[in-house]
């Protein structure tokens, strides 16, 4: 796609559901796994993978760590916007940060729901060029409607010229 959305049209999407996605349930495999990538070469927590361990903790069972994600493969490519708008080819995408708010663990069994919503969009030159700014916010909630996770990103887009 060639055409750009215009900034008016991006920001009339601000407060719109841009998608919701559900995960599969959640195994005590996949909490174990990440755990031990992300710890490793030093042994995780005990209450991300030792069941019997974990029933005696506050959390009374494993539960995984709070940057654990439960979406395994991305829902969206590169070049594209949040809201799934293509953008030209020359574009270039990158991460202009994110904050995250941790509410209930993910326990084993989860299935995990994201629902994403668009905060706002702006315009801005840089010394890069024309920088198309989104953001947006992202609620996770569990089967129980328990929230588990709230992010915010930015994503800046470097216009062609």
């Amino acid at each position: 796609m060639d055409k750009i959305p215009t900034i008016e049209e991006l920001q009339a999407m601000a407060g719109r559901e841009l998608y919701r996605v559900t995960s599969p349930p959640v195994s005590l495999s996949d909490i174990r796994k990440h755990a031990i990538a992300v710890y490793w070469p030093e042994k995780p927590p005990r209450r991300f993978w030792d069941e019997d361990y974990a029933r005696k903790t506050s959390n009374a069972g494993v539960v995984a760590p709070e940057d654990f994600n439960p979406f395994a493969w991305p829902i969206e490519g590169p070049g594209r916007l949040p809201n799934g708008v293509d953008l030209p080819e020359m574009a270039r995408t990158f991460n202009g940060g994110s904050e995250a708010e941790y509410f209930s663990p993910i326990r084993p069994g989860d299935a995990i729901m994201a629902v994403e919503t668009m905060a706002d969009a702006f315009m801005r030159t840089g010394r890069s060029g024309r920088l198309l700014i989104c953001v947006s916010e992202v609620k996770w909630t569990n089967q129980r409607n328990e929230p588990v996770k709230n992010l915010r990103g930015t994503r800046v887009v470097v216009l062609p010229d």
